[in-house]
């Protein structure tokens, strides 16, 4: 585990007497009056320690047209301050380059907001600072990044909007004097000579706020979570790093996303919405290769994790129904960064990381970033091994101020002798010989599975206006691989034989390429006086697949007396072919604000696919199927007040489905329809953000056995999931934060040939729970001492489709105790505190036991 630098703690002995005796407390308080006035053109604050001289030129806010407007590269703001002063609070964005700050004020309700259109939020423990109540009269106190390019800074007044005053500073930034919204009835009177010594503090938690207000995946653009007609969960980096995490499910587990099925061989596979789904995107790219077969992402490079739950065709094309992640990655920092840890844990678990970063010029125009990671471990199940490493650099390009490119790299490899599941009869069902050894590996010595994979990329902005933008991006993965396994038939009649057959598949570099592009632009614009924020484009993808596969003999197992080093036998199939999948997708969406409280949005996409087979040992074989589908969204969100949202939408997805009827006839694709409604709440002065969702997505045009024809599928199948969810993230005190979910999900058979109607879903439990959450001590002598506890619960899930077993329901238990001081951290984590014993389902034959209680240290070290 890996804590992030805490937010530095400003503890000031001041006494009361010295603020009142300063020059800018001994004037009229300009900020009350107009900003083009003259003001005394310095300003001395002294403290009992020593004097520190601040110069400080006032800031007209009025005319960004003062600022240097030769200015082209974006600045960077290092560090944000906050001190506390008799009218109310000074605000200090450090940075060198205060005078480079184009300043675009304006007030919305009880808001003051700052839009500084060429600076961005590089802070060593994240992208934005989030102060509650620092004072009586002010709310909430918020810098973060607006989008690639521009700050923003609020200022939220209890019970209206607060006056403020800017300042240029030589010696530390952008100063913002604020005044309290407190009338001047209500402020005390001080009395100097009574007045004891005042701490000035800013509090931040060790590992930072979990609620991050903005998200991209639903729209393509940073949007208010509270703006978007559809369930999403941003999971943060600090929350992920807290609990330990080393692969995604890890990660997401405390959202309520359920794995699959659990093999550190397979990719990311996930359970969401009752759905088995593998849309994985990389920044907003479609990555389907490398989240189904390159292995279980690492989380190294990642920066955070955004779970878009129920259709997304809208805007990303084909893929399943239950929902989308979109993995984002680390970008680079404008100052010099470093970060290094270290991880050791049971079963021979060691992991080293380094996260390095800073600028490659002197103007700060050309950054760059990498993370290196090297990751070993053994298991609990015989003979499993695996080595993961990481390499991810990445360079940004400030072209001049409305131009930015980011080129990235990423290099994974892995190399392991892979496991696999246990037959059901033994483990979840009984079996007359017993229980099977959960630490069997039904595999043979000669398995392994090793998986390279190279990505390569590219994202242009470009900024034509404060209006309008384009982006241009581009990836290219190449997958290539080894596998050889032997794979589990059936279970014969005696409950200990296990059938297998070998399967080997050979291929070099480039044996799955993937292509992804995307071309899009986005304008705000009036029509009607309707606010309308537009984004256009379309994109293309492409995914090239080699096949080498050979099926060969070789001998069963006895589950309760292996006998390994089995001969291979004769080869009884092979397939060698080459599979090409094409999407070329048109697609539009506006987000039209009607009223100050009310949103629409309205999407639609238009996809032409084509899947072609050309069949390298029989020509027959060869087939070319091309598909068009249209996949609309519309959803509105009504703002009774301003931290509730109330919305409602409907959508649609797409999947193709290769092949055709015993006439001849081409399936059709898939179609995933949802209907959604839900409320969402931002509490505790926008520190705590919640989502209460109800859903019903169908699944319709599924293959289901022609019973005619029993080789043959007819498309009369449907599916169909429906429930509630509620998530919960954010800080209920300072350093006290938390990530929780719950879901009741009724996932169920509605049509088939095969499978009787009602049958539910499988690995889908009707409910589902998760709770993750931490307190860090922020001050006194425990300041940087953390605590953490998480609690999983999982209910009982069908193994198959056909309903013939179930796996039991479990609670399980993590815990992590960390210290974070300056640059120095250490963490413990627990993972299955009381050692539960769980399965997850995949087939009969395949029900894969997961990991018994474990621990695991890291040491981290940054500046």
């Amino acid at each position: 585990m890996s804590i992030d630098k805490p937010m530095p703690v400003y503890a000031v002995p001041v006494s009361g007497q010295q603020l009142l005796n300063t020059k800018a407390n001994q004037q009229q308080s300009s900020w009350q009056k107009t900003f083009t006035k003259a003001v005394e053109p310095t300003t001395e604050i002294h403290s009992n320690s020593s004097a520190v001289y601040l110069l400080r030129t006032p800031r007209n806010q009025n005319s960004a047209s003062q600022i240097t407007q030769a200015t082209t590269s974006v600045v960077s703001v290092t560090d944000v301050k906050l001190n506390i002063t008799d009218k109310g609070i000074e605000l200090i964005l450090v940075t060198p380059n205060s005078k480079q700050l184009s300043i675009s004020p304006k007030t919305e309700g009880n808001s003051y907001i700052v839009n500084i259109p060429n600076a961005q939020l590089q802070l060593a423990s994240g992208n934005s600072f989030q102060q509650s109540k620092p004072v009586a009269g002010i709310a909430l106190v918020k810098v973060a990044n607006a989008d690639a390019n521009t700050l923003r800074v609020t200022v939220v007044g209890e019970t209206g909007t607060p006056a403020v005053e800017l300042f240029d500073s030589q010696t530390e930034g952008l100063v913002f004097g604020v005044t309290s919204t407190r009338s001047t009835a209500q402020q005390p009177t001080p009395t100097p000579e009574k007045q004891p010594p005042i701490e000035l503090e800013v509090i931040g938690e060790a590992e930072g706020s979990y609620n991050v207000p903005d998200a991209t995946t639903a729209t393509k653009t940073p949007t208010p979570l509270r703006d978007i007609p559809q369930s999403i969960q941003v999971v943060p980096r600090q929350s992920w790093q807290a609990q330990g995490a080393i692969n995604a499910i890890d990660a997401l587990r405390s959202v309520g996303v359920i794995q699959a099925f659990n093999s550190p061989s397979n990719g990311d596979v996930f359970t969401v919405r009752g759905f088995q789904t593998t849309n994985i995107l990389h920044n907003g790219l479609k990555d389907y290769v490398g989240g189904a077969t390159t292995g279980q992402t690492q989380l190294n490079d990642i920066e955070q994790i955004e779970v878009l739950r129920g259709p997304a065709s809208v805007l990303y094309g084909q893929g399943n129904p239950g929902g989308t992640i979109n993995f984002i990655t680390k970008q680079p920092l404008s100052e010099p960064y470093f970060a290094a840890s270290m991880t050791v844990g049971s079963y021979s678990l060691y992991q080293p990381t380094l996260d390095i970063s800073g600028p490659l010029n002197s103007d700060k125009t050309l950054l760059y970033r990498l993370n290196l990671s090297y990751f070993n471990t053994e298991s609990f199940v015989d003979f499993f091994n695996s080595q993961r490493y990481l390499i991810a650099p990445v360079v940004s390009w400030q072209i001049d101020r409305n131009t930015k490119v980011t080129f990235e790299t990423e290099f994974r490899y892995q190399h392991q002798f892979p496991r696999t599941g246990l037959p059901a009869a033994g483990t979840v069902l009984s079996n007359p010989n017993g229980k099977i050894p959960l630490s069997l590996n039904t595999l043979d010595v000669n398995a392994k599975n090793d998986t390279s994979s190279v990505l390569l990329g590219y994202n242009l902005e470009h900024r034509f206006s404060d209006d309008w933008s384009w982006v241009n991006a581009f990836k290219v993965r190449f997958v290539g691989f080894l596998r050889d396994s032997a794979n589990s038939v059936a279970l014969q009649p005696n409950g200990r034989t296990l059938r297998r057959s070998e399967q080997t598949d050979i291929g070099g570099p480039g044996v799955d390429n993937e292509y992804a592009l995307d071309n899009h632009v986005t304008g705000k614009f009036k029509i009607g006086g309707l606010q309308n924020e537009l984004v256009a484009g379309f994109d293309l993808y492409r995914e090239i697949n080699i096949y080498n596969r050979t099926m060969s003999a070789i001998g069963s197992i006895d589950l309760f007396n292996p006998v390994y080093a089995q001969p291979i036998g004769a080869v009884t199939s092979t397939l060698n072919q080459k599979t090409i999948n094409d999407d070329i997708g048109l697609y539009i969406q506006d987000l039209v604000t009607l009223a100050p409280n009310l949103k629409l949005v309205l999407g639609g996409r238009g996809d032409f696919v084509e899947n072609s087979v050309t069949n390298f040992l029989n020509a027959n074989a060869n087939r070319s199927q091309p598909d068009f589908a249209f996949s609309p969204r519309v959803g509105l969100v009504y703002q009774p007040i301003q931290p509730l949202s109330l919305y409602a939408s409907y959508s649609q997805s797409f999947s193709q489905n290769p092949g055709t009827t015993f006439g001849g006839s081409l399936f059709k694709p898939s179609t995933g329809t949802q209907y959604e409604v839900g409320v969402k709440g931002d509490f505790l002065s926008g520190r705590l953000s919640s989502t209460l969702a109800l859903y019903q997505l169908t699944l319709s045009n599924v293959l289901t056995t022609d019973l005619n024809n029993p080789t043959f599928n007819v498309q009369t199948g449907e599916q169909r999931s429906q429930g509630i969810e509620l998530n919960v993230t954010g800080e209920i005190l300072p350093g006290w934060n938390v990530i929780a979910s719950y879901a009741y999900t009724d996932a169920q058979v509605t049509k088939d040939n095969v499978y009787a109607i009602g049958n539910r879903l499988p690995n889908v439990p009707f409910n589902s729970a998760s709770l993750w959450t931490t307190y860090t001590f922020s001050k006194s002598s425990l300041q940087g001492l953390g605590f953490g506890l998480g609690l999983f619960y999982v209910g009982e899930r069908q193994g198959d489709l056909n309903n013939a077993f179930s796996v039991s329901s479990y609670l399980r238990t993590d815990a992590a105790v960390y210290y974070q001081r300056d640059r120095f951290g250490i963490a413990l984590n627990f993972k299955n505190l009381f050692n539960v014993q769980y399965f997850t389902p995949r087939t009969i034959q395949l029900v894969y036991p997961e990991d018994p209680f474990t621990v695991q240290g890291t040491v981290s070290w940054k500046f």
